[in-house]
C-alpha cells in the first residue's frame, strides 16, 4: 500500500472513530450554546443594555452560568474535535468526489481553522486570561497595516472575509447545509431547515459586515475601524433602522444556536 492510500485510511478511521465522533458532536452543541449567547447579547445591544456579542463575550457569559467552568472544559474539547474532524478532512478530502474534493477542502480548511480559533478563545476564558475579539483585531489589524504591502493585504481579508460571509448567506438560501445533516421526516424537518436557512444568513450579514469593515480600515489606514464581530454588530446599529436590524440577526443567531443543537444529533460524521 503507498503511503498517501495508508496516511488517508489511517486518517479515515480517526474520523470515524466513535470517541472523535461523540466529542465532535459535543462541539456542535457548544457552538450552539455559544451562538444562543450571542443571538441575545446582540439583541441586549440593540436595546442598549450594552455588552460584546462576539464570542468572546459569549464565553464570558457561560462561565457565569452555574457550573460554567465544567461547561467551558467541555465547549473547549468539543470545538477542538470539530476543527480536528473538518481539517482531517481538508487535508484528505475525506467524504468528497474527485470533481469536488479540492472545493470541499478549502472549506473545511476554513471552518477548521474558525473552529480552532474559537477553542483558543474558550480556552483563554477557562484559564482566566479573557481576550476581547476587538482588541485582538485591532492590535493584529494595526500589525498587518505596519508591513510592507499591509494595505492590500487587508484589503485581501476583507474582501475573503466578506466572500465567507456570501458564502454562509448563500449556504442559508440554497439549503446546501443539507449536505451537512441527515434531516429527520415529518413536521421537524421544516422546523430545522427554518432555523438554518435564518441562521446561516443572519450569521453571513455579520460576518459580511465584518468584512466590510476590514476594507474601510485598510483604506483609511485606521485600525480602529477594524472592530472584530463585535464592532460590525454594533455598526449594524448604527444604521438607519440599525437596531431592527441587529434584533433580526441576533434572533437569526439563535436560529442558527438551535440548528447548532439539532445538527450535534443529525450531523453526518
Amino acid at each position: 500500500m503507498k503511503p498517501g492510500q495508508r496516511a488517508r485510511r489511517t486518517a479515515s478511521r480517526a474520523q470515524n472513530s466513535r470517541a472523535l465522533t461523540v466529542v465532535a458532536r459535543i462541539g456542535f452543541a457548544a457552538s450552539g450554546l455559544m451562538h444562543l449567547l450571542m443571538g441575545y447579547i446582540a439583541i441586549r445591544i440593540a436595546l442598549h443594555h450594552g455588552g460584546e456579542s462576539d464570542q468572546s463575550g459569549a464565553f464570558a457569559q457561560l462561565i457565569k452560568l452555574p457550573g460554567g467552568m465544567v461547561v467551558i472544559w467541555v465547549t473547549v474539547a468539543g470545538l477542538a474535535a470539530v476543527g480536528l474532524w473538518l481539517l482531517l478532512q481538508a487535508g484528505l478530502g475525506i467524504g468528497s468526489s474527485s470533481k469536488k474534493r479540492w472545493a470541499r477542502s478549502l472549506v473545511s480548511l476554513g471552518k477548521g481553522t474558525s473552529y480552532l480559533a474559537l477553542t483558543f478563545t474558550a480556552l483563554s476564558i477557562a484559564l482566566r486570561h479573557p481576550t476581547s475579539s476587538t482588541t485582538s483585531t485591532r492590535h493584529a489589524t494595526g500589525t498587518l497595516l505596519s508591513l510592507p504591502g499591509g494595505q492590500a493585504l487587508l484589503i485581501c481579508l476583507g474582501i475573503i472575509t466578506a466572500g465567507i460571509g456570501g458564502y454562509f448567506i448563500y449556504k442559508g438560501a440554497r439549503q446546501k447545509f443539507r449536505e451537512d445533516i441527515t434531516l429527520p421526516t415529518g413536521p421537524s424537518q421544516r422546523g430545522i431547515t427554518v432555523l438554518a436557512m435564518t441562521g446561516y444568513i443572519a450569521k453571513g450579514i455579520a460576518i459580511l459586515t465584518l468584512g466590510v469593515l476590514f476594507v474601510v480600515a485598510a483604506v483609511k489606514v485606521d485600525p480602529q475601524d477594524a472592530s472584530g464581530l463585535d464592532g460590525a454588530l454594533k455598526s449594524l446599529a448604527a444604521l438607519p433602522f440599525g437596531e431592527a436590524i441587529l434584533i433580526m440577526v441576533g434572533i437569526g443567531l439563535i436560529a442558527y444556536g438551535l440548528y447548532s443543537f439539532a445538527r450535534a444529533r443529525l450531523a453526518t460524521l
